[in-house]
């Protein structure tokens, strides 16, 4: 290759077209050089003056190259556009995919904000008329305050009725598909991890405002008639789903005997320390301030009784999750599944009752 054709190689732009732009470039490479080999024959060999047409022509021979050699070397250049072209095309391709994807990004993030300025202009709503109805409760300050870490919660907790109810509908497909073991076992534990985020939402709930939470009002008016310290009695849901699992073998009886008993054990142990809490927070605020070191020095007493309140709401929250764990290590994976299905089931149906029961018609007085 000559001077020119290598400075050309070291220095042409990469891109879709270029063997279209090397063709005529090529092209005068080879009249440069060949002009430069007959310009230099005469000084390298003396021929003569009949021999001069014959020198011509093996020189302008030599120089052209076959009609095959042609083919095989411009054969590789189309290969090469053909992969440049399809590399173009999936380019494009994967990139018209990401841009679509980031506009439906766009439009979900869309829908959930406005989704959640509803919610909020609801909640504020509803804390303006809870915060003028009662001072100290949700709200705290002037009337119309509301507790941000209570409204989180509201919100995040409807996020988790949803989710439960989906989760419900996995469960319920999969049992009846009769898939494998592994695939629900994955959901059983998708399920039980979803309740254990339902704690942790509680405890920060608790942080918050735990009259509130040990009210219930963020449950519905069916579910609140089974509460019992914020949630629900693990002794009571084991009832409840015992009639959904079974044939149970002798082990698997003796077991939950055990662990029904246990439960229950230490339900007893809580509910006599409420009860206890309970009682003397009473006497406390029923006696003569004078007598205590003045009416701050009592309200402090009392705020100070009330902080136990988190203590058993967590306690209590505690024993949930465990009687829910040794509940799926007893059954199969197949019973754990049913199991948590039953547990689903009976939630839902409790807040279908409370509709039913507050679109109720009603005798006019």
């Amino acid at each position: 290759m000559s001077s020119s054709s290598a400075q050309f190689a070291t220095s042409r732009p990469m891109g879709i077209y270029e063997p279209f732009r090397q063709v005529p470039m090529w092209k005068n490479t080879f009249e440069n050089d060949s002009i430069l080999f007959a310009a230099g024959a005469p000084t390298i060999v003396d021929v003569e003056p009949n021999q001069e047409n014959k020198l011509d022509c093996v020189s302008h021979e030599s120089m052209v190259p076959p009609p095959g050699n042609e083919q095989e070397a411009n054969k590789p250049l189309d290969d090469k556009v053909q992969r440049r072209l399809a590399q173009n095309r999936e380019a494009a391709r994967k990139s018209r995919l990401r841009k679509k994807a980031y506009v439906q990004q766009l439009e979900t993030s869309r829908l959930k904000l406005v989704q959640i300025e509803h919610e909020l202009d609801r909640a504020r709503k509803q804390g303006i008329y809870l915060g003028s109805a009662s001072v100290g409760s949700s709200y705290i300050g002037n009337f119309g305050t509301l507790n941000t870490g209570i409204t989180t919660f509201e919100m995040e907790y409807g996020y988790w009725v949803e989710e439960q109810h989906r989760q419900n509908g996995e469960l319920r497909n999969a049992l009846q598909a009769r898939v494998t073991d592994v695939e629900l076992g994955m959901l059983v534990e998708s399920g039980l991890n979803h309740y254990y985020n339902l704690f942790r939402l509680k405890e920060d709930a608790a942080k918050a405002d735990i009259f509130y939470l040990m009210s219930g009002i963020w449950r519905t008016s069916a579910e609140r008639f089974f509460l019992w310290i914020g949630g629900f009695r693990p002794s009571q849901l084991l009832n409840v789903v015992l009639p959904h699992i079974e044939p149970l073998s002798e082990q698997q009886v003796a077991k939950v005997n055990m662990l029904r008993q246990s439960s229950q054990q230490a339900e007893d142990a809580l509910t006599q320390g409420i009860d206890k809490l309970h009682q003397t927070l009473a006497l406390s605020m029923a006696s003569d301030p004078m007598s205590e070191g003045g009416y701050e020095c009592q309200m402090a007493s009392a705020v100070e009784k009330l902080e136990a309140l988190e203590s058993f709401v967590n306690q209590a929250d505690h024993l949930r999750r465990q009687t829910m764990r040794h509940m799926s290590r007893i059954l199969s994976t197949n019973q754990a599944a049913c199991a948590l299905l039953a547990m689903g089931e009976f939630f839902h149906r409790l807040r279908a009752l409370s509709s039913l029961w507050a679109a109720r018609p009603r005798e006019p007085t």
